[in-house]
């Protein structure tokens, strides 16, 4: 999920476990901490694009880094003046969730989590929400400044913070069940489509649940269809070929962890010298069809073969017009 979202989570949560012992203070603890497994992405000033597909939501999303960083924090927090009076147990309690309800969260949304690491590389992602959402951040944040700020004098205070943790959780578990029903659909069109496929992808496009792609994988291609929950308009499907042969030739380092990155969900292009893959598991904003351009989303990464044997690696994105 985007920074402030993380930030929130780990401000409500430090509100609820430390909040009655250190005030305002866990909140800003809650928060801070929170956001530390978004740190990786300071290595852009060390590694590549190509490198990083891999490094960020790495081992610092994982849920051995929970455990080992939430040690390390606990033992520096025991050296500051916010934590006298709060016993070790609570404490590392606290910093543990931060992390974890972090990494957690960002498994709801399409990027993936190698949540596993360093047993499995695996990408994990339930693929139900979308990296920006108000639904699930705005009660949350409501919730937390209401017992800070709007019902601080009050002994209730801390339930305004409970509720928004609620609210927030219960849109957050119902988007799978949104999800299992944008499935179902799914499966039914295709049906009585006669189209037969080997895995099916679902996506939440923009805000609220409301919108979704589906995408059918195929041996040669992908199946793209559009869905509403709010109204039955039929989206036509639209076919985009994987085109695996264009990839003949380009770094086998480079097709495998694309293909990784991907999860098997993508098609592939040819633009004069340059490859582009398009990734649907990662970029989902719609098909574009822009005259001679038809793509089944509007970002790409681009592939360029360099005169050493090596390559160039970047990405891109189409202008919708």
């Amino acid at each position: 999920m985007d920074s402030l979202t993380q930030a929130a989570l780990g401000a409500a949560i430090g509100e609820a476990v430390l909040g009655e012992k250190i005030g305002n203070k866990g909140a800003v603890l809650g928060a801070i901490i929170a956001t530390i497994p978004d740190l990786d992405v300071a290595l852009y000033l060390v590694y590549n694009k190509f490198e990083m597909l891999s490094i960020h939501r790495g081992y610092s999303h994982s849920i051995l880094f929970s455990i080992i960083g939430a040690f390390l924090i606990t033992y520096i927090l025991q050296q500051t003046k916010w934590a006298n009076g709060l016993s070790y147990q609570r404490l590392w309690i606290f910093t543990w969730l931060a992390l974890f309800t972090h990494m957690l969260l960002d498994t709801f949304t399409a990027y993936g989590t190698q949540l596993l690491l360093p047993f499995s590389d695996a990408r994990i992602g339930f693929d139900s929400i979308n990296v920006v959402d108000p639904v699930y951040t705005l009660p949350l944040l409501i919730g937390l400044l209401s017992s800070l700020f709007v019902f601080k004098d009050k002994p209730s205070k801390a339930v305004y913070n409970y509720i928004g943790i609620a609210v927030s959780t219960l849109y957050l578990l119902a988007t799978l069940g949104v999800k299992n029903h944008v499935k179902e659909h799914f499966r039914t069109a295709l049906a009585q489509k006669n189209i037969a496929y080997d895995s099916l992808l679902t996506m939440p496009v923009g805000i609220a649940n409301i919108n979704w792609y589906g995408v059918a994988k195929t041996k040669d291609g992908l199946y793209m269809h559009k869905y509403s929950i709010l109204h039955d308009a039929e989206f036509p499907f639209e076919y985009f070929p994987i085109n695996d042969h264009l990839l003949e030739g380009v770094n086998l380092e480079v097709v495998h962890k694309m293909k990784w990155f991907a999860k098997g969900f993508y098609t592939v292009a040819k633009d004069k010298e340059n490859i582009r893959f398009y990734n649907l598991q990662v970029d989902m904003r719609g098909i574009i069809n822009n005259g001679d351009l038809k793509a089944p989303t509007a970002g790409y990464f681009e592939i360029t073969p360099a005169l050493d044997g090596g390559f160039e690696f970047s990405s891109g994105s189409h202008v919708v017009k």
